[in-house]
């Protein structure tokens, strides 16, 4: 079929579809109507069994010309397909090629809203293209992204999955992830961004019967904030409650769904379960004696959505007078406000501007070389260099032979929760394409045989590619043999790096000894850091890993990442798994010890120097909002990024506060010898507290102490400000 022909064919489909949604000329598909209006409507049309089937997780309701659509898995980029074969219907994976980025902890090392912003609307694209081309239909235009939880503890098994362990950072860059998914229309959503996991789930081992027990302020300050910036700044309408109880009710009952997120932030979209969430409700968490009444409890509780076998214990409810039509009413007209956002409702399709991708716009996202070439750039700005003594980056007129080491070496790992990409470049083949004829390059997994110490002597230059597995592919649900790893399910019980050894090995036939940290987590790399002249560290999972870290390594990109929890040096130095009172010492902002890494840790080929610090305001009312301006200035030789970051801490607080917090940050572009103005605006608000009497944010009088710097222990400018009392 030619390109012409395929263009007819797509229009023709478009119009005939268009042509039956007119044809039934509902109130709910007039969009002079009211949004309320519209959904009244559509709710009194539909019949009790259109409603039950409306408790799942498809927003289609055929018979009123509403089309089916459903959920899409997109931490990282569409996961269609992949180790999970998610939305595959059965079919292999490797049909549905999605572009694929770096892990989710990866993309939050970049530090950078604009960025995020963008991979996740080309995400978006993708999603609209396979699930409008007639030749897919796959997926949903609901993503199940990003995940808003807190990494409190690098234990977590779903670690990888996390922007890491800061509220205001994870706030950030869940907004920003937001805004790309649903576009920025006025009107219309590209997809929904549909945020994991509603609340504090950062335990994977027993995290269908445990409770995550924690005050009102940390719930409001710490595990909540993400979820409430991304529903409040980011416009999201939909989330899903996770497996946990809080405060030991479970949070797919839990009043919170509704009292808080409902009616104070106004989220009226979509609350779904997590899968299976119903029967664990009754078999893991013993919350009820029966999956009617957990059902029920389920629909009561403000959840509009299940992905569980629900349908006959909600019509049991309904013949039981456990459960009335209007309680379903109330659960799912957040879904169809979804749905009313995405153009679902509409009679005129033409007028919803995202739907031309994949009928007639039908040139696959994925293969773009301007998609390829964003991926790489998106790769390399996710490499965190935690160590530098000279040697990096390499220069390739100075070597003649590099020795490429270790199990990570030529391999591209898939998480459980990626796509299938078009392709992948492994490291060893990164290097190879940077390298050219010029430079030797030697290959080997293992020390078996001795053989890496071997090529590592003959070598100018040794790189150990070593970190974890994530087991993606692997069908053994809670596999993970080695107690650093861990995966959804399973939490890590080590945080030693097991490989370390090789690297030892190697160092001592070559002191030119790179260690790539191949990695969904931190390690307490102890003698690494002591003795190897360089540690980078980059997350699995992009089809671009290979040129995006051999672009790094070579120079070609100087690197900007941060790390985004707190490295600590042994395990010890952590609470224990299940104190979620992270004032006991958990995170950068209550951890008294000294880290191996600190939290916004990263180093570049240039330097930076900071001066000209300016507050645009010293005195300031906590309903204003200030500004903190400085320069800086790349004294270095090479052109590069810096993440200045802003810190504020609390002297004059009569409670306990953080000992420093983030409040302020951007990643910015500075050529060599040139300065740049940084200003920052910080709203007062954002220095409050949660007052549990009160029930309210409250701002507390008195002096605010201000650090910037380019690290959470890298401070280089100090200065502070007074806020006034209201009194």
């Amino acid at each position: 079929m030619g390109k012409t022909t395929l263009h007819i064919f797509f229009l023709f489909f478009l119009v005939t579809f268009v042509s039956k949604v007119e044809a039934q000329s509902f109130p709910f598909q007039n969009k002079t109507l009211s949004d309320e209006e519209r959904l009244d409507n559509l709710l009194s049309l539909m019949t009790i069994d259109e409603k039950v089937q409306a408790l799942s997780t498809n927003l289609g309701v055929p018979r009123l010309g509403i089309r089916n659509t459903g959920h899409s898995e997109g931490l990282h980029g569409l996961a269609l397909g992949g180790p999970g074969n998610w939305g595959g219907g059965g079919q292999t994976y490797q049909t549905f090629p999605t572009t694929t980025f770096p892990q989710a902890y990866g993309l939050g090392h970049t530090w950078d809203r604009k960025l995020i912003q963008k991979i996740a609307d080309q995400e978006a694209t993708e999603v609209r293209f396979y699930t409008q081309h007639p030749r897919y239909g796959k997926g949903g235009l609901v993503v199940r992204a990003p995940n808003a939880d807190l990494a409190r503890d690098p234990r977590w098994g779903r670690t990888e999955e996390s922007f890491g362990e800061d509220p205001y950072l994870t706030g950030e860059l869940t907004v920003a992830f937001v805004k790309g998914l649903q576009g920025n229309h006025p009107r219309y959503w590209k997809t929904a961004s549909l945020m994991k996991h509603f609340l504090a789930n950062s335990n994977e081992d027993g995290r269908d019967s445990t409770s995550s027990d924690f005050n009102d302020r940390l719930f409001h300050e710490y595990y909540a904030y993400p979820f409430y910036k991304g529903i409040k700044e980011g416009n999201s309408r939909a989330f899903m409650a996770s497996y946990n109880a809080w405060n030991g009710i479970p949070m797919t009952v839990h009043p919170s769904l509704t009292e808080i997120t409902r009616n104070q932030w106004g989220n009226n979209g979509i609350i779904c379960t997590d899968g299976g969430a119903l029967a664990l409700l009754i078999n893991a968490h013993k919350h009820y004696p029966t999956l009617t009444e957990g059902a029920a409890a389920v629909v009561k509780a403000g959840i509009g959505q299940f992905l569980d076998n629900y349908r006959p214990y909600i019509y049991e409810a309904l013949n039981e007078g456990l459960l009335k039509e209007t309680d379903i009413d109330k659960a799912i007209r957040g879904n169809f406000y979804v749905a009313l956002r995405l153009g679902l409702l509409d009679s005129d399709q033409t007028q919803v501007p995202y739907t031309e991708i994949g009928v007639t716009d039908i040139e696959e996202p994925w293969l773009s070389p301007k998609t390829h070439q964003f991926v790489r750039e998106v790769t390399a700005k996710s490499a965190v260099l935690l160590k530098n003594k000279g040697i990096l980056p390499i220069g390739k007129h100075t070597i003649k032979s590099i020795a490429v080491i270790g199990p990570y070496s030529d391999e591209v790992l898939l998480d459980w929760y990626s796509g299938t990409p078009p392709y992948t470049v492994s490291i060893l083949q990164g290097i190879k394409n940077a390298v050219g004829n010029d430079i030797q390059v030697f290959h080997a997994n293992t020390n078996q045989a001795d053989q890496a110490v071997k090529i590592a002597q003959q070598a100018d230059v040794a790189i150990v590619c070593i970190g974890n597995h994530v087991y993606g592919t692997d069908i053994r649900w809670k596999y993970s043999p080695v107690p650093s790893d861990g995966r959804e399910a399973v939490d890590r019980k080590s945080l030693s790096l097991e490989w370390e050894d090789l690297a030892r090995v190697v160092y001592k036939s070559n002191p030119n000894t790179i260690l790539l940290l191949v990695s969904s987590f931190p390690y307490a790399i102890n003698w690494s850091q002591e003795n190897l002249p360089a540690i980078l560290h980059i997350t699995h999972n992009s089809q671009e890993l290979g040129n995006g870290v051999a672009d790094t390594l070579f120079g070609n990109y100087n690197p900007a990442g941060r790390t985004i929890q707190t490295w600590v040096t042994a395990i010890d130095e952590l609470p224990p798994m299940m104190d979620y009172d992270i004032t006991n010492g958990r995170t950068y902002m209550y951890y008294k010890g000294k880290p191996l890494y600190p939290f916004g840790h990263g180093l570049s080929y240039t330097t930076f120097d900071y001066s000209n610090l300016q507050i645009s305001a010293r005195t300031i009312s906590p309903a204003e909002e200030f500004t903190v301006s400085f320069d800086v200035r790349n004294s270095g030789k090479r052109d590069g990024e810096e993440v200045v970051q802003v810190y504020v801490t609390y002297p004059d607080s009569k409670i306990i506060r953080p000992q420093k917090q983030l409040k302020g940050f951007e990643r910015i572009f500075i050529k060599a010898d040139e300065t740049h103005r940084v200003n920052i605006p910080i709203k007062v608000k954002e220095l409050s507290y949660w007052d549990s009497e009160k029930n309210q944010f409250i701002v507390e009088p008195g002096r605010i102490n201000l650090w910037i710097g380019n690290s959470s222990e890298s401070i280089h400018l100090r200065s502070s400000i007074r806020i006034q009392s209201t009194r």
